[in-house]
């Protein structure tokens, strides 16, 4: 497939370290601007999509491509509401979030049943194992990370425990990967803080409140 990547370039390294089988010809872009036509292309890979929404509206002018894009800090349905895609919706939304790019199972999530047997080609095409999950924002595993780390610096903040502690804790006690600071460090504060307010909005769940010393920090960049 020629595959076109729109991203920065920690997720391209990222997705670099994920890996995809081979024979594919992949076209590396920071901006969806720096591409005059998607004819070319079998398929989109927006790992930014979060960030730029309106890269929707150049999708719907090509719904014969189908575009897999990092969809955590909104939702298709949002996105089907606000753009014009008259002739099919050819989004399937992916966690492909900072720090989240090269696990090792993709969560995905589409829109209708038609998009599915296109899913199970693609990802099958590119070697990858995904997961099918619901139509939330946040999905699944960067809401539970996210939610992780805020409980983290509310912990902080309090003075139960330093972040090196918290961070051994979780290590040791759970077996997690990476402490919840360190998972900070790796997703960025700046995403950390735009995803737990965008499932904070859609939910009006209070356990997604960002906490004062995780408000600071982002406040800070």
């Amino acid at each position: 497939m020629n595959i076109l990547v729109i991203a920065d370039a920690q997720r391209f390294d990222e997705l670099q370290e994920k890996g995809m089988a081979k024979h594919h010809d992949v076209q590396w872009k920071t901006s969806l601007e720096e591409v005059l036509s998607l004819k070319a292309f079998d398929l989109v890979l927006d790992l930014i999509f979060d960030d730029r929404p309106d890269h929707a509206m150049v999708y719907a002018k090509n719904p014969g491509i189908p575009v897999l894009a990092g969809i955590v800090k909104t939702s298709l349905t949002e996105i089907i509401g606000q753009y014009a895609f008259e002739q099919g919706f050819n989004i399937m939304g992916c966690n492909f979030l900072t720090g989240l790019v090269n696990m090792p199972v993709l969560e995905v999530t589409v829109l209708d049943e038609g998009q599915k047997e296109t899913l199970d080609t693609l990802m099958y095409k590119l070697g990858w194992e995904y997961l099918l999950v619901a139509d939330a924002v946040g999905l699944v595993t960067p809401r539970v990370i996210c939610m992780i780390i805020n409980e983290a610096f509310l912990t902080a903040q309090e003075g139960t425990a330093t972040p090196e502690d918290i961070d051994t804790s979780m290590r040791l006690g759970t077996n997690y990967p990476y402490g919840p600071f360190e998972w900070s460090e790796r997703i960025g504060i700046k995403q950390v803080y735009e995803v737990l307010k965008a499932v904070h909005d859609a939910t009006g769940d209070d356990r997604y409140q960002v906490a004062a010393s995780l408000q600071t920090a982002y406040e800070a960049i």
